[in-house]
């Protein structure tokens, strides 16, 4: 087994169980929810419809923005939108087919009940439930794969699933990873399946012994996948091999108070880069003896949202992501008045304290195959403007919507033949094989250098700087401990530094993990002391 595969499946037990239990409450709570109200519907005729729109109607937002809407709307992040997004998502089937089932029964069998003297209660209990339930149950067999598919998109919100696997593999180019995520996700979605398959089949043959093998089936994956993180928490090779592995840089840093009794919450965003500075931070919180959990794969909103809130103690942000997205400035200005701006705002404003700049920008910059820029005798932004009608132009999925690119068009008079989202790991790819003609690169990503990307100049200076920051919760920002832990970072990360850092993870070839690579962001910069 490759070293690699052997630390993924270490990960297993903890994020299964995280993903079955959120998976099993929210299932729990939408048949708490939809079967008295299909017993309302089946009764009160002319609420059927508008309710089952409205539950279609949610059916129908995409499961990865029902997610995220779930956040502002509690003003929280991590389980409680997750499974609020979950329960409502698992409704319309299982009440759709509660109320399908219950109306088909046989008008004739219900007459008959009702002839022999049944109460109205009596014919729904001993009658209409017992028909109905196959078609039930088969609604619950639609919800539960829809469930357990979602949760794999709770990861952006904060709330840890088998996704972790997905998005952080995806921006790593860490295949593995990715395939044990997904792998984990659909055995458990068609186990599940089989298993309330079987208890179909038990019901429609009134087979006790397959109605009863199936509830213990399912009380077996659900009950074990709860406690595999116990479980396994000890066993040589897993949750303990894992950890040691995350033996992570920092050196050391002497406490002089007590450990903090509730742990400190480090967060990243959904990028390499943001992974290997959370396990950098990370680091530095431990050698100080520090409680530290980390929350990985956040939304950029979500993880600001959450730092404000008090939900997360430490991230790494950019100031050009707080001075357009948060403070609303549209224009730039100097990257030191930017960062001294945002200091103040996020002080004021939220109690946030931004420790100060690590020492590299990681500014948008359009980029171009060299030879391809060469060609049209490109060389900025400005030059681009002319051969921008012939050209099509690919992005993450944000920056489209970011006031930068508002900006940019607006500055150099940019006119694109076509605009392609993609993920930012497919994105360099993209241009590198032809799909596309220009990139919104990251300044800070070794691919540039790694694929030979010629970085177009910013003569307007369109975009505002991106100086990435450290920022403290108000829980953490008077923490003299916290403070002296990640103080020695600031300043000290080089942008080649940090491009090489990033590099060493996304590279196919001598590939490293995040955390190796924070080691050895680390080492380096520890040499230039």
């Amino acid at each position: 087994m490759s070293e690699n595969l052997r630390l993924q499946l270490a990960r297993l037990p903890s994020l299964f169980g995280e993903h079955i239990v959120i998976s099993a409450v929210a299932l729990g709570l939408g048949l708490a929810i939809s079967l008295p109200l299909a017993l309302v519907l089946v009764r009160v005729v002319r609420l059927r419809w508008p309710v089952l729109a409205v539950a279609g109607v949610v059916q129908a937002v995409p499961s990865l923005a029902l997610l995220a809407l779930m956040v502002p709307l509690l003003g929280a992040f991590g389980f409680w939108p997750a499974l609020l997004a979950l329960v409502l998502y698992s409704v319309l089937p299982i009440l759709q087919n509660a109320v399908t089932g219950i109306l088909e029964v046989d008008p004739a069998v219900r007459e008959a009940a009702v002839g022999v003297g049944m109460t109205p209660l009596q014919v729904l209990l001993q009658v209409e439930l017992p028909l109905a339930l196959p078609v039930i149950v088969a609604g619950i067999r639609t919800a539960t794969v829809w469930v357990v598919g979602v949760a794999t998109l709770s990861t952006p919100v904060g709330q840890p699933s088998l996704g972790n696997y997905i998005f952080a593999g995806l921006q790593t180019r860490n295949w593995t990873a990715v395939l044990v995520g997904c792998g984990a996700a659909a055995s458990l979605a068609v186990t599940l399946d089989l298993l309330l398959s079987g208890l179909e089949r038990g019901i429609v043959r009134r087979s006790r012994a397959r109605q009863w093998g199936a509830l213990v089936g399912l009380a077996i994956v659900f009950g074990g996948g709860a406690l595999a993180p116990r479980l396994f928490s000890g066993a040589p090779g897993a949750a303990g091999a894992y950890r040691a592995a995350e033996d992570e840089p920092g050196g050391s840093v002497e406490p002089s108070e007590p450990a903090a009794s509730a742990p400190l919450r480090v967060g990243s965003k959904t990028f390499t880069e943001q992974y290997i500075l959370a396990a950098l931070l990370r680091a530095r919180l431990e050698a100080a003896a520090l409680p530290v959990e980390r929350v990985d794969s956040l939304g950029s909103t979500v993880a600001f949202d959450a730092l404000r809130n008090g939900d997360l103690d430490v991230y790494v942000d950019y100031t050009g992501t707080i001075w357009a997205n948060y403070m609303r400035r549209p224009e730039p200005e100097a990257g030191w008045r930017v960062e001294a701006q945002t200091a103040a705002w996020l002080a004021r404003e939220h109690g946030i304290r931004q420790l100060g700049a690590l020492g590299f920008e990681n500014t948008y910059a359009l980029a171009m195959r060299r030879d391809h820029a060469r060609e049209l005798n490109v060389r900025s932004v400005a030059d681009l403007a002319g051969a921008a009608p012939r050209l099509k132009l690919g992005s993450d999925y944000e920056f489209f919507h970011r006031p930068e690119w508002q900006r940019l068009r607006r500055t150099y008079g940019l006119d694109f033949a076509g605009r392609v989202s993609f993920d930012s790991t497919f994105m360099y790819d993209a241009v590198r094989q032809g799909h596309v003609d220009v990139i919104t690169a990251f300044s800070s990503d070794g691919r540039i250098a790694a694929f030979d990307l010629a970085v177009l100049s910013d003569p307007q200076q369109a975009f505002p700087p991106y100086d990435a920051v450290l920022l403290l919760s108000p829980r953490a920002a008077g923490d003299a401990r916290v403070v002296r832990a990640l103080a020695p970072l600031v300043g000290r990360i080089p942008v080649d530094l940090m491009r090489l850092a990033n590099l060493m993870v996304d590279r196919d070839e001598d590939k490293h993990t995040p955390v190796e690579a924070a080691r050895w962001l680390w080492e380096e910069t520890r040499k230039g002391r």
